[in-house]
């Protein structure tokens, strides 16, 4: 690392140690990151993405308990004869059996600048900016990449065996599959098996060539998860189709022909995609990370992260042995749906026309 380097590191995490009340010589050792320092990560995270900042990033303050519940989960009208001598009971429209309760997983998000990376930035007067803001826009990523594939919560994660983290946590997809199932359409009629030399024959479970499909048209997917939420929130004018790009063939083909390779740009910088034409009668959306032969119709506000509040852990270490300069970071987190009577999700799905 050169001297001017040297310096503008050694700047960094004394203005890192300040802001949280730690010694600069303490940086070196695991710290709690300060509450409002804390908050300011979060906030900057959930700026650098249009996505999260459409759904919910909550402070809780246990590790596992009972669902915030964001909005409300149930109607309210209604009448009592009072003067048969019946109370009137109000409740909490917020509250549902159907909540259920979050844990959140200790991840870690840890990361190194080798010392030529530094010295390149060096030169930058926004060096400390440089430093943190790729990181938390990365972070974020995370964040959206585990909520709609996570799957476990191993003990120790593999990034080569699960390249979109499966193994980091349970995502909002997970609980759909194993606490609202009535909810999912798992598989249609076929399974994507072999495919002919063609590309154009799909084989179904018994091994046979399958001359359906699940669906003619991307509509009727989208009607039939409709008719999987509870009725009161059918017509609810937040909910969107969030499709899998797999899925958006011809209807939205001028669409993926138009931005070219601007879709990939676009999902890097984790925009939502919105599409210009609704899809069985509710606003279509393309977003970041979400399986590519899917489609779930739920409101964005329904989805939110827990992040306990206090848990975030830090450490600022140089390692010469390796040139770099290491961050070890470390959060609770949770992913949670927090109206399942207000999501519905089909996965696996084959799409197209019959073979002539």
């Amino acid at each position: 690392m050169k001297n001017t380097t040297r310096a503008l590191f050694s700047a960094y995490v004394s203005q890192i140690a300040l802001i949280n009340s730690v010694h600069a010589a303490d940086a070196d050792k695991h710290f709690a990151v300060a509450p409002v320092v804390e908050q300011k990560l979060v906030e900057r995270m959930k700026q650098s993405s249009e996505f999260l900042q459409q759904i919910n990033l909550i402070g809780v303050d246990k590790q596992e308990g009972d669902k915030v519940g964001i909005g409300v989960t149930r109607t309210m009208a209604g009448r009592t004869n009072t003067a048969a001598g019946n109370r009137r009971t109000p409740g909490n429209p917020s509250d549902s059996g159907l909540l259920h309760r979050y844990r959140c997983e200790k991840t870690d998000f840890d990361y190194a600048f080798k010392y030529s990376l530094l010295d390149a930035w060096a030169h930058r007067p926004e060096f400390q900016q440089l430093m943190t803001s790729a990181i938390r826009a990365q972070e974020g990523r995370d964040h959206i990449m585990i909520g709609w594939n996570g799957t476990s919560v191993a003990d120790a994660t593999d990034r080569v065996a699960n390249p979109l983290l499966q193994d980091v946590n349970k995502g909002w997809l997970y609980w759909m599959r194993t606490e609202a199932p009535e909810r999912v359409l798992s598989d249609g009629a076929l399974t994507v098996g072999p495919l002919a030399a063609t590309n154009a024959i799909y084989v179904d479970a018994s091994g046979d060539v399958g001359v359906d499909v699940d669906y003619a048209n991307l509509d009727a997917v989208v009607y039939d998860a409709v008719e999987l939420l509870a009725e009161w929130h059918r017509d609810d004018t937040d909910l969107v189709a969030i499709i899998g790009r797999d899925l958006l063939h011809e209807k939205f083909l001028n669409v993926v022909n138009a931005t070219g390779d601007n879709a990939m740009q676009m999902e890097a910088r984790d925009r939502i995609l919105t599409l210009p034409k609704m899809v069985g009668g509710k606003r279509a959306i393309v977003v970041p990370f979400f399986p590519a032969n899917a489609v779930m119709v739920t409101k964005l506000s329904n989805l939110s992260i827990y992040l306990q509040n206090g848990s975030r852990r830090r450490m600022l270490k140089e390692e010469p042995e390796l040139d770099q300069v290491a961050n070890y970071e470390s959060v609770n987190v949770a992913y949670v749906v927090e109206d399942y009577e207000a999501a519905a999700f089909v996965e696996n799905i084959v799409m197209g026309k019959k073979p002539a």
